[in-house]
């Protein structure tokens, strides 16, 4: 995320991380709505999966557009729920049929995972900001390889998760320290919420499925 300078009033350190936390909190809480009150398989059944993932691209790409570009609170905001929606889609296919406490396990390795980051985020900011071209071009070689091992090879393999478990704990590390050097306005505020949204969430849903595959093996053996 880049620094955003506006007109904006500037909010008290106190007041500006208590947004970020209601913010992620609001997003969060409709994430976990829409895992307890949707099946997944069910709207597959309805709806083809191309279009899900059309809507899925469309939706997320517009949402970080809107956040990213656009100065002000309420577009911020309005690109943060575009982002929302769809990353709970994927997060509700993600946990279908994870027994829960596969579940808790993941969830607790994610809070720690994302304080600890946070902290060196805090500590640190030059090294993530040294890094984070590195984070960049990982991420993008794991995004190939993972399309070529899905639709070429049609076998995943696990070490790719543990690749983007640690470039996304990186990008905690790179966005929470972003996050205490920009300007302290409400837009900036809801626009680190955003980027750390997706950091935490992706984060999580590997962890998921790491952890299945580990379960599925002992169970197996």
């Amino acid at each position: 995320m880049e620094e955003q300078v506006s007109t904006q009033s500037l909010l008290s350190t106190a007041k500006y991380n208590m947004v970020i936390g209601l913010v992620l909190c609001w997003g969060f809480l409709v994430n976990w709505l829409m895992v307890t009150f949707m099946n997944p398989m069910a709207v597959l059944e309805v709806v083809n999966g191309w279009i899900v993932l059309i809507l899925y691209s469309v939706s997320s790409s517009l949402g970080y557009y809107l956040f990213v570009t656009y100065n002000t609170p309420r577009m911020s905001f309005i690109g943060y729920n575009l982002v929302v929606l769809p990353l709970g889609f994927v997060l509700s296919l993600a946990l279908y049929d994870v027994a829960p406490t596969l579940l808790f396990f993941a969830l607790g390795i994610a809070f720690f995972l994302t304080l600890l980051m946070m902290l060196f985020g805090y500590l640190f900011p030059s090294f993530f900001q040294k890094i984070y071209s590195v984070l960049a071009v990982a991420l993008l070689g794991v995004v190939i390889i993972e399309l070529f091992q899905t639709f070429v090879l049609g076998v995943p393999q696990e070490w790719i998760e543990w690749v983007v478990i640690g470039v996304f704990c990186g990008y905690i590390g790179y966005d929470w320290g972003v996050a205490n050097q920009v300007e302290k306005t409400l837009d900036n505020a809801i626009d680190s919420a955003a980027m750390l949204y997706m950091d935490i969430i992706i984060l999580f849903i590997r962890i998921v499925k790491v952890i299945a595959q580990i379960a599925g093996k002992k169970s197996s053996s």
